[in-house]
């Protein structure tokens, strides 16, 4: 099993940052309801330790908190372009020292991250915005789960 002492410092960051980088995506690609859906990114770390509690690696992912990277974008496709090409970079390096187990439940896990974060405000009359969803289906091409 893979898990933070597999990597360095950095790696581990690099790949602790994706689930919380893709729900800012998502947080950021539509207007409205940012508090309830900055809130839904914890969530969903406690949601998904119950569900992913079987792999050391999200096991420690999860236990540890949400941490995003702290660079200031100036503008949201900045903000979206790098954190898609940070998971690009995550994947990558999971792709080269987990399992193949382990990079799917990774990948699973930042969806249901960008998911959780989605569904957690109505957006007129449906629960995700188009925006939300398209920026959920850049989220999956950038993880290599694009259908």
């Amino acid at each position: 099993m893979t898990g933070k002492a597999d990597f360095t410092e950095e790696e581990w960051e690099l790949i602790s940052e994706g689930p919380p980088s893709a729900g800012l995506i998502v947080v950021t690609a539509q207007r409205g309801g940012v508090f309830r859906e900055t809130l839904a990114i914890p969530a969903a770390y406690v949601e998904a330790r119950q569900l992913y509690g079987g792999s050391e690696l999200l096991d420690e992912i999860v236990t540890a908190r949400p941490e995003r990277e702290h660079t200031h974008f100036r503008s949201f496709e900045e903000l979206k372009e790098h954190g898609l090409q940070r998971l690009r970079d995550a994947i990558a390096l999971l792709e080269q020292k987990a399992t193949e187990e382990e990079v799917g439940g990774y990948k699973n896990f930042v969806l249901a991250v960008a998911d959780k974060v989605a569904n957690a405000h109505r957006e007129g009359d449906t629960t995700v915005s188009d925006a939300e969803q398209a920026a959920i289906g850049e989220i999956a091409t950038a993880l290599g789960d694009a259908d």
